[in-house]
């Protein structure tokens, strides 16, 4: 499974937001060459948390996904272990310094598994070098679960 980046699709579900989510994983653990990390973009509510629990689905099976908006980061382990890396899920929307990050060990993540993070726009100065940025957009107020979700591969 695989698809071209950039890569664009629209969805018309939660259900389609989920499943492109998990397309993604899986063409992350069938192409070692892929960044592992994830950063989400879009505003508030609109859908990064059930593309993540898409995302996690494939790796971890039955996790109960949240968004960790007050935790900062929650870890999501595969199912069986040790096949699979854990999913690290961020968010970064009370980020507001360097501090903040050192404080809650996010260094620490970035080497053991996939970090998917919410709100990256708000830690522009700790992105890594190679990453995949996907944005979600609403299409419209009339539509309110359709979604314009674009994925591509940005190198700093």
């Amino acid at each position: 499974m695989s698809f071209d980046l950039p890569y664009k699709q629209q969805t018309h579900s939660v259900e389609q937001t989920e499943a492109l989510g998990e397309q993604l994983a899986r063409v992350l653990l069938d192409d070692a060459t892929l960044p592992r990390y994830i950063a989400l973009r879009g505003d508030l509510g609109v859908g990064k948390t059930a593309f993540v629990r898409g995302f996690t689905k494939a790796i971890a099976p039955g996790a109960l996904v949240r968004s960790p908006t007050f935790a900062l980061v929650n870890e999501y382990r595969p199912t069986p272990r040790g096949k699979l890396p854990p999913v690290f899920h961020f968010d970064m929307y009370r980020i507001t310094s360097e501090d903040d990050l050192y404080s809650i060990g996010y260094d620490d993540y970035l080497d053991r598994g996939i970090c998917l993070v919410e709100w990256s726009e708000n830690i522009p100065y700790a992105l890594p070098d190679s990453y995949l940025r996907v944005t979600i957009e609403k299409c419209s107020a009339d539509a309110p679960d359709e979604r314009i979700i674009s994925v591509e591969s940005v190198q700093q």
